[in-house]
């Protein structure tokens, strides 16, 4: 069924939108300050490669490709638990979670 769609929609157009997403959680990071946005586009960047791994693994039939991207997955919901924690303890510190405020601390 999958190699029934990656046919019809083309492997250049799930590299262009892999591509796309990974750009835009790039320049996520790059212009916004909140902490938790830029959170968030690290957490799209990983994603668009899960997804052109997976894409790659469905164009080779091969399925180990597959199994990475599910094992990724579990890692960045890890990621994502574990960097939270952080930011709310930082936010009941300091009392802002703003990058450029993070930027003087010390230690």
């Amino acid at each position: 069924m999958l190699n029934n769609i990656l046919e019809q929609v083309g492997i250049d157009n799930y590299i262009y939108l892999c591509i796309l997403l990974f750009c835009v959680g790039a320049i996520g990071i790059l212009y916004r300050r909140s902490t938790i946005v830029m959170l968030m586009s690290v957490e799209l960047m990983l994603a668009s490669a899960n997804m052109l791994l997976a894409v790659f693994s469905v164009y080779h039939q091969d399925t180990s490709g597959q199994v990475f991207v599910i094992f990724s997955l579990a890692v960045a919901a890890a990621e994502v638990a574990v960097g939270l924690a952080i930011l709310v303890a930082i936010y009941r510190n300091i009392g802002t979670i703003d990058i450029d405020e993070l930027k003087n601390l010390k230690g």
